[in-house]
């Protein structure tokens, strides 16, 4: 994401669920309509011809209006439909695990309720497993909050937290007993390499390509560089990598660290710079990226002069625009065959979506 957001790693979660506690926030989000208060799709109901404003002998239609904003409405349409898909799918999963719940009680001779309160009871928690908490994350509480006000919080929190994880375990043993199959599609955008020859890891014949659009001077892009490292070795030539470019416009340097990675890869060295500028966010200046390319061995003139006649800047736009009309408005963001990952994700949060996506490819190679 960008980085006026911080990603939330699971250790972070832990941390943020106890000072929610102690602070009691909350933070309610707006939803989000595409219907009219009829309930009838608006878009089908526009005139473009109707006459919405008239201003110094100059009409406004609905039409005029609908154009100017059509990357707004685009992206409301996107939005209602992604709440709608993840609607339906945590209620097809609702239903399945009612289903398996059901046969699991039947073959056992127990009601549904006794074998969920029985599967799901965790470990108490006891004085020193909230004093190990309140231990490891008491920098983190307000100093005007006492040890002994806090407690309760803690401990309420812990059970929460451990009857979860037995609840996760639970429904993970019958899927593995009941191998519910899924049928039900994700969410994808039509979103693939550049028109200019976009720099690639990977095979094309890869079952499984990310688009990532990223901007080298975005902290949390570097974050996701060693990630992908990894996604990269343990999957190999199933995996192919399109990297595109999405410099923010909060950050100065971000567009010309661009140019200067497109400039490298003219010259078959783009994952060289892209490592290079990565690994030194602060010294992206046109001067430091001049020294880079030097150092990673492309020839200095040619570069300079790419990078001085913004030869590239053309295709960070169409780039760009591109990645907007995908859903993206920080970086780094990724699409896994389609489906869309915002932020600087842990490893699990990106293997978990490719493990589907090849199960998924197994499974129509069958069919």
């Amino acid at each position: 994401m960008s980085s006026t957001l911080s990603p939330r790693t699971r250790s972070q979660g832990l941390l943020f669920g106890v000072l929610a506690l102690v602070l009691a926030l909350c933070v309610w989000l707006p939803a989000c309509s595409a219907q009219t208060k009829s309930g009838k799709d608006s878009k089908m109901e526009s005139d473009p011809n109707k006459v919405l404003a008239k201003v110094n002998g100059k009409t406004i239609t609905e039409g005029d209006l609908e154009k100017a904003a059509a990357a707004e409405f685009q992206q409301l349409e996107r939005e209602c439909s992604n709440n709608r898909h993840n609607l339906v799918e945590n209620k097809l999963k609702q239903m399945v695990q009612d289903t398996m719940v059901e046969a699991e009680a039947k073959a056992k001779g127990v009601s549904k309720d006794q074998l969920i309160a029985d599967a799901t009871k965790a470990a108490p928690v006891t004085d020193a497993d909230a004093d190990k908490f309140y231990d490891e994350n008491k920098a983190q509480i307000p100093p005007n909050v006492t040890k002994e006000q806090v407690m309760p919080r803690i401990k309420q929190y812990l059970e929460q937290q451990r009857q979860n994880e037995a609840r996760q375990a639970f429904y993970a043993s019958l899927d593995a007993k009941y191998k519910a199959d899924y049928m039900l599609e994700p969410v994808r955008v039509p979103v693939e390499a550049a028109a200019y020859a976009a720099p690639v890891q990977g095979p094309t014949t890869a079952p499984v390509t990310i688009v990532e659009f990223s901007d080298f001077q975005c902290p949390f892009c570097s974050r996701l560089k060693p990630t992908l490292d990894q996604v990269k070795q343990k999957y190999g030539d199933k995996v192919r990598i399109v990297f595109r470019q999405y410099p923010l416009p909060i950050h100065n340097n971000a567009p010309k660290a661009a140019e200067a990675a497109l400039c490298a890869n003219d010259q078959g060295k783009f994952w060289e710079m892209h490592d290079a500028m990565f690994a030194d966010q602060g010294g992206l200046a046109p001067d430091s990226l001049k020294a880079k390319a030097t150092k990673i061995g492309l020839k200095a003139d040619q570069f300079a002069a790419c990078l001085d006649a913004d030869k590239h800047a053309d295709e960070i736009k169409k780039d760009m625009a591109a990645g907007t009309a995908a859903g993206v408005n920080g970086t780094p963001a990724m699409f896994v065959n389609g489906r869309f990952i915002n932020g600087a994700v842990p490893i699990d949060d990106i293997t978990k979506v490719i493990d589907d996506e090849l199960k998924r490819g197994e499974k129509s190679a069958k069919s």
